[in-house]
């Protein structure tokens, strides 16, 4: 028996259920509703420290993470753009992936990543989008066609008297499918 693909999500800010971290968790919930096994990466998740390339030990939050990118399927980041690039909270976290680049499967070699950008206006998601899809290539990985771009400022997820934006939805369910799409394909290679 083929076990299920193993999807891995990183992302989100300190500040609990942030537009990123609820698109992620979305995108996440769709993979698993596609037979897909998730483990998400959030927030408090990714307070480790400075990545330091000459450091080898690593902290068990450090090691984890780095475990399960090594695992992984596919992968989904989600960010939120501040100043028009990727946080330094998320950006720290994928500078642990330096640690992959000896593995067999280097860095992300073979995975999709889907991205996925919250921001407060179109300049700023299109920058950090390309930024994200940049990183990708750099580290040998396959961004999906689709990159999902969510405008926050009208509350996409919903909240007290606000119904979630079905495109919004749509959206993080987009790059969801094409991360488990390409992930499949590549394991039946």
């Amino acid at each position: 028996m083929t076990p299920p693909l193993f999807i891995v999500g990183l992302g989100g800010t300190l500040r609990d259920g942030s537009s990123s971290e609820q698109a992620l968790q979305i995108t996440l919930a769709h993979a698993a509703s596609l037979g897909c096994d998730t483990q998400l990466f959030a927030g408090p998740d990714l307070q480790l420290a400075l990545y330091d390339p000459g450091r080898s030990e690593r902290s068990p939050a450090e090691a984890a993470l780095v475990n399960a990118l090594r695992r992984a399927d596919g992968v989904i980041w989600a960010t939120p753009s501040y100043h028009g690039g990727i946080s330094g909270l998320v950006k720290n976290a994928i500078d642990y992936i330096e640690d992959m680049r000896l593995d067999e499967r280097v860095y992300l070699s073979g995975r999709a990543v889907g991205c996925i950008v919250c921001a407060h206006g179109p300049q700023a998601m299109g920058t950090t989008l390309s930024s994200m899809r940049d990183v990708v290539h750099t580290l040998r990985g396959w961004p999906t066609p689709y990159g999902a771009t969510i405008n926050v400022t009208a509350k996409p997820f919903g909240g007290p008297g606000v119904a979630p934006d079905p495109e919004a939805v749509q959206a993080c369910q987009t790059v969801a499918a094409e991360v488990v799409q390409f992930a499949k394909a590549w394991r039946a290679n």
